[in-house]
């Protein structure tokens, strides 16, 4: 279950890294949210009708139910984030432009609440499956501590990255960006994981320590007999129903082997101990330590392939004849043809790269509890116990700890042929080079990838395919030439539209659009080479002359506040307050910015 969901919530933090954030472009708020309304019906209106099945009142068929639910949910979050204008609505959040970690945050919010809807549907089955009716709020909160663990990594990687991004220092900002900034960071991540991430999760859990007795005593005994430290909780995993154990944390202080009270209630002495060797077993051949390198990996990978995956795409004519015709937005169209190859990647990647490697690491754990234990007795009749006491099919496949059925097969196997022990040592060694072979020849064959290049096919193709015919009949060469700019700023296409802007002020200097637009872009593009808030405060200013219009007093207070000029930034800011009361909200968001915090070249802006 836990690694399903580490699936479901790795597609959903996906997804959000994909989300357009172009305002312009995005639906208004209320468009977003009646799409989120209609989406969350369809759902409920399945949840009611998957759950009357009989076979939900049993755990099997609750979990089955649940996780299928599970996918629609995510579903339906990717269509409000690819065409509600999820990103783009939240950045409007207060200190968002700030702290960007804080739209993520929402963005996950609302996937909480599509999943609540499938907790709270489910809850009358979940009572007759586990055998203790809950109230609605209770059940809900107990999912929620139950997965908030499998986003707490990131998150605290994404808000440590911002709060250190926010310290104003040139030396700061210089050390983050370096090679030693990014250990220093790393450094600080793992630190958190240590020391923070296996008490916190240890609580959400709410674990509590092993009772007192002859078995925690026998039990401690066995762990010191390995030279292993770790302190003994019980975990009370769906009302405490399911038979499983786990261990957490890689310092010994902070290290907890987890046991399941049914698994307490129906196990032996011996094949307690067993458990423990298994458990042990993960720690003795630094599986903690390969998950997060395995989860790393993908990071990595999905890095090294987005570029080439996305120009791929885009060497595709019929891209182009889409957005021409504007059935959708450039920004979406984008989205998606350089996010559902990185998905299905993502998914393939942990359903059967990561899901190998955990089946083997499992595998493996057995096999050292098979020899600290001088053979594979206890753990057989442990797993045959579970088989019978939960109703498990022993043969059922399971992608990610091999199926029951298959575990007590290969101890038996060993009982017979101890080598296997040694082999199955060997052949993980052998996967774990190759998969590090496989990293290192993505790495050298993606740098020989002609970017560049790349990149100015793209531009030339989308020009001549969607911005040239889209101004034609335009009177005018500067006109034509700004509303060039236009398009290609909209479309990130920075330095293109820098050229067309000069191109037009070339035809008629007094243009303002053009004025304006291109100050706006000097002080806002997220290419941070582009900015140049100078000559942008002269043209904000030319344009305010010549047409002192709401817009561009905003543009030239911003541009007075990047030159440091806080006082002309307000005032001029309160004037186009007083000129567009309609927007207030934006206006004054401003104001707070100006404010509060001090332009830099990497301050982030939404239209």
């Amino acid at each position: 279950m836990i690694y399903t969901n580490l699936l479901i919530f790795l597609s959903a933090i996906f997804l959000l890294s994909l989300g357009p954030e172009d305002a312009a472009s995005a639906p208004s708020l209320s468009l977003s949210a009646s799409l989120y309304g209609a989406t969350a019906a369809g759902l409920w209106l399945l949840v009611k009708r998957w759950f009357k099945n009989p076979r939900t009142m049993y755990p099997s068929g609750y979990f089955r139910t649940e996780r299928n639910l599970s996918i629609v949910a995510l579903a339906c979050f990717a269509v409000l984030i690819l065409f509600g204008g999820l990103k783009a609505n939240a950045a409007m959040l207060p200190l968002s432009a700030q702290v960007p970690v804080l739209i993520d945050i929402f963005g996950l919010f609302i996937f909480f609440t599509y999943l609540a809807l499938v907790w709270i549907g489910g809850s009358r089955s979940y009572a007759s499956a586990f055998g203790r009716p809950l109230k609605t709020r209770t059940l809900v909160v107990t999912n929620f501590k139950f997965n908030l663990p499998i986003i707490l990594p990131w998150l605290g990687l994404s808000l440590m990255y911002n709060l250190l991004d926010l310290v104003d220092s040139d030396r700061v900002r210089r050390l983050l960006e370096s090679f030693w900034g990014d250990l220093l960071f790393l450094g600080l991540f793992v630190l958190l994981v240590l020391f923070l991430f296996p008490p916190l999760v240890r609580r959400l859990w709410n674990c509590s320590p092993f009772p007192e007795g002859s078995i925690k005593d026998h039990l401690q005994a066995f762990c010191k007999r390995l030279d292993f430290k770790a302190d003994l909780y019980v975990w009370p995993l769906f009302e405490g129903r399911v038979l499983t154990a786990g261990v957490m944390g890689l310092l010994p202080g902070l290290r907890y082997v987890m046991f399941t009270p049914a698994l307490l209630q129906h196990l032996d002495r011996a094949e307690l101990e067993a458990v423990m060797a298994h458990e042990i077993g993960h720690v003795k051949h630094r599986h903690l330590l390969l998950y997060v390198f395995l989860i790393g990996g993908f990071s990595i990978f999905a890095g090294l392939l987005a570029q080439p995956i996305l120009y791929a795409s885009l060497s595709m004519d019929w891209i182009y004849a889409v957005m021409a015709r504007n059935l959708i937005s450039a920004e979406t169209l984008i989205s998606l043809i350089s996010g559902i190859p990185l998905l299905i990647l993502l998914l393939v990647y942990f359903r059967y790269i990561f899901g190998y490697f955990i089946r083997n690491f499992e595998r493996q754990a057995d096999l050292y509890a098979f020899k600290v234990l001088g053979g594979s007795h206890g753990l057989v009749s442990a797993f045959k116990k579970i088989i019978l006491v939960s109703g498990q099919n022993a043969d059922k496949p399971n992608w990610h700890h091999f199926g029951i059925g298959e575990r007590i097969a290969c101890l038996e196997s060993c009982e017979r042929d101890p080598s296997l022990v040694r082999r199955q040592d060997g052949k993980l060694r052998r996967s774990l080079l190759a998969y590090l072979a496989v990293l290192a020849v993505c790495i050298a064959a993606v740098s020989r990838v002609p970017s560049d290049q790349l990149v100015q096919t793209y531009e030339g193709k989308y020009i001549e395919s969607v911005v040239i015919p889209s101004i034609a009949g335009i009177e005018t060469d500067s006109d034509r030439f700004r509303l060039l700019g236009d398009l290609l700023q909209n479309r990130g296409l920075g330095r293109r539209a820098i050229d067309a802007y000069d191109d037009a002020l070339r035809h008629d200097p007094d243009n303002y659009q053009a004025l304006n637009n291109l100050a706006w872009l000097l002080l806002t593009s997220g290419d941070q080479e582009l900015r140049d808030p100078e000559r942008a405060l002269e043209l904000a200013d030319a344009a305010a002359v010549l047409a002192p219009l709401p817009h561009i007093l905003d543009t030239l207070a911003t541009a007075y506040w990047a030159q440091g000029d806080i006082d002309k930034a307000v005032a001029t800011e309160t004037k186009a307050l007083r000129m567009d009361p309609e927007q207030e909200v934006f206006y004054r968001l401003q104001l707070e910015r100006f404010r509060t915090s001090t332009y830099r070249s990497d301050t982030l802006f939404i239209d």
